[in-house]
């Protein structure tokens, strides 16, 4: 089979409640990826990671695309998208056959993850990704690649994450309204752990979590695969609340003020520097400190950390995560998160910036763009893996594609 032709541009399209962003990346001779255009704007069509109002996500969707467009110089046509919300549902599963030839090859392995996949999905519900973790020979486990070993039984650990098919429909809808195709749906904290962690993180235990403004998404990698994923609807939308209620200001004026003067622990706060307050409704200016602020943003930071301390626990993985926690999204750039998270869940706790790019790095260097930059990351290993895998490469990922494509085919 002749290998597809790389293309020189891979596009991210993160669709979030508060914001939608796109960045253009441009494959290198090296086989890495430089950024040349970003985009990004106001998300007016979704609440909690899911499509809420078709025509103001496609104007929003249009809006980032063609300003990064504009600052890279060229046109797009296709895009990899992420995915969040409290649909995604994720769970493990188990598969196993018997050997035909007594060596493993590519038809084993894609028969031994059909096996791993036959579980009773609901009918409103979709396959977004199969996530192998290891296959096991003859009960030799921790094996990742067995094309070509020899045996008479392959086992096969996966993690497979569905979603609410309506709500996988209205994305790829909204970005084909935009005139755009859709190249693959990437879970978003999958995307983002492409992007700002590294493989010893993976290998020795980490978890990934990526404050949205409508969601929280966690995921757990342990010896370099995924392990556990999950979506909390609860994120930087509902401090922006607390905030306008709080101190009785415009949405607006909240999500300002929380941006410029959040702090999610009180005790790093004096209470001498002082914000001034837009009133509601005509009303004149308050001034309070921002002690003040911090009081009123730190209970629902620990109510969050707390929920996402629990779905680890629940995970089975709490003890396996020796490399501790990487946040990323909007919110986790917050003064004070990475010590408060320190504090609930007694391990080390840094903030995801993009690795391994070129290009406007400075632009970037930033954890709202992990995610972007994770589908752009995760678009380019999916092409690669293609090119090498000859047939293989149609497996998977072109299976759910072929889904994906008859999500949509009653739109047109």
């Amino acid at each position: 089979m002749a290998h597809k032709r790389r293309r020189n541009h891979i596009v991210g399209l993160d669709i979030g409640t508060t914001k939608i962003c796109c960045i253009i990346g441009e494959v290198n001779n090296e086989n890495g990826v430089d950024i040349i255009g970003i985009g990004t704007s106001p998300s007016r069509g979704l609440r909690k990671g899911v499509v809420v109002n078709i025509e103001s996500t496609v104007e929003s969707i249009k809006s980032a695309v063609e300003e990064a467009e504009l600052m890279a110089g060229t046109e797009i046509d296709s895009v990899y998208v992420g995915i969040a919300g409290g649909h995604i549902k994720s769970f493990n599963s188990h598969g196993i056959i018997a050997l035909k030839n007594e060596e493993v090859t590519i038809a084993d392995i894609e028969s031994v993850i059909d096996a791993a996949k036959a579980v009773a999905i609901p009918l409103d519900r979709e396959v977004i990704h199969i996530l192998p973790q290891e296959y096991i020979i003859d009960d030799q486990d921790g094996i990742r690649t067995p094309l070509g070993m020899s045996g008479v039984r392959l086992e096969a650990k996966v993690h497979i994450v569905t979603g609410a098919v309506t709500s996988a429909q209205n994305i790829v809808k909204s970005v084909n309204r935009a005139g755009l195709k859709v190249d693959d749906i990437v879970l978003e904290q999958l995307a983002s752990g492409e992007a700002v962690l590294s493989p010893e993180e993976k290998e020795l235990g980490v978890a990934i979590i990526d404050v949205g403004g409508g969601t929280t998404d966690l995921a757990i990698f342990y010896e370099d695969s995924i392990r556990h994923t999950s979506v909390l609807t609860i994120g930087g939308n509902h401090l922006t609340n607390d905030i306008a209620v709080g101190l009785r200001t415009p949405a607006v004026e909240a999500e300002k003020i929380k941006k410029r003067y959040g702090c999610t622990l009180s005790s790093l706060k004096n209470g001498e520097e002082m914000i001034e307050v837009t009133g509601v409704g005509g009303r004149g200016p308050t001034v309070i400190s921002r002690r003040v602020l911090a009081d009123i943003i730190e209970p629902r930071i620990d109510e969050l950390l707390r929920l996402v301390k629990k779905e680890v626990t629940i995970s089975g993985y709490d003890k396996l995560i020796s490399a501790g926690i990487v946040l990323t999204g909007g919110a986790s750039i917050m003064e004070g998160l990475s010590e408060a998270a320190e504090e609930i869940f007694q391990l080390p706790v840094r903030a995801g910036f993009p690795k391994e790019i070129g290009g406007l790095v400075d632009v970037v260097n930033s954890p709202i763009y992990a995610t972007g930059i994770g589908l752009i990351l995760y678009g380019m290993k999916n092409e690669i893996d293609e090119n090498h895998r000859g047939l293989g490469g149609r497996n998977l990922f072109n299976k759910i594609f072929v889904r994906m494509k008859d999500w949509v085919e009653d739109f047109f």
